[in-house]
């Protein structure tokens, strides 16, 4: 037959539960696991900036306590990040890791601007001189696009994904702006050539070839465009105008 427990092993069972209980209740309502310190990792600095501007409400109250909910609510509401995790690390420090967006683009339409990441998420709006190191494209397709949500008009998408294969392929030539049409994409470089790739079809492969045959083109001069729409059979020509 199984022994049972005694009455005096339930009641010291009791007490510990009951002490352990207490403590962490005492924990959770005092200092000793205050959040003082926001540690972000993954991100820019501007962008680890806005996790720790975003959490500082949070600050003193105890990491025990603290509600999972805010964090992502908080969190959430960040537009230049496209992930996150979070951690307690006690007594007093919440680490964060951030996937940050990344700004490939200036979207234009009319007198108005707005940042968007390689997502096709807009950041944020801008002053239309802002950020004169990214490209531009122009949206007039669509109505002013909604700040946290992918653009929706589609030759303005067309010319994200492409800039967003560009940044991924190390693509070396400084893009001014973006022309997207029904069946063409063209480039304008900083140098003033035009980089015509055609269709959306093989981007990777003709962002490639133009990496190799750039350096060459610009050193010799003379040219206004370089066609990759059908990337085996590239020509450099000294008229934009000329369709080839």
């Amino acid at each position: 037959m199984r022994a049972l427990p005694s009455g005096r092993s339930l009641l010291l069972g009791f007490v510990i539960v009951a002490g352990a209980a207490g403590l962490y209740v005492l924990a959770r309502s005092t200092p000793m696991f205050s959040l003082d310190t926001v540690s972000v990792a993954g991100a820019p600095p501007s962008v680890a900036g806005h996790v720790r501007a975003a959490l500082r409400p949070l600050e003193g109250r105890s990491l025990l306590s603290l509600d999972s909910s805010e964090v992502d609510r908080r969190l959430g509401a960040l537009h230049d990040i496209a992930g996150y995790t979070y951690d307690r690390d006690f007594p007093h420090t919440l680490r964060v890791t951030v996937k940050p967006e990344h700004p490939v683009a200036v979207a234009r339409r009319g007198a108005k601007a707005w940042l968007v990441a390689a997502s096709s998420r807009v950041i944020s709006p801008l002053p239309v001189h802002a950020r004169p190191a990214l490209p531009r494209i122009w949206l007039a397709h669509s109505g002013d696009p909604e700040v946290g949500a992918p653009i929706t008009d589609r030759f303005g998408l067309r010319a994200v994904r492409t800039l967003a294969l560009a940044r991924l392929a190390h693509f070396g030539g400084r893009i001014r702006m973006v022309r997207a049409r029904e069946h063409d994409l063209t480039l304008l470089l900083g140098s003033g050539l035009e980089l015509r790739l055609g269709e959306l079809r093989a981007i990777r492969l003709k962002l490639a070839i133009a990496t190799r045959i750039l350096p060459g083109i610009l050193a010799h001069g003379g040219y206004a465009y370089v066609d990759l729409s059908v990337p085996e059979r590239p020509v450099a020509g000294v008229d934009p105008q000329l369709s080839t």
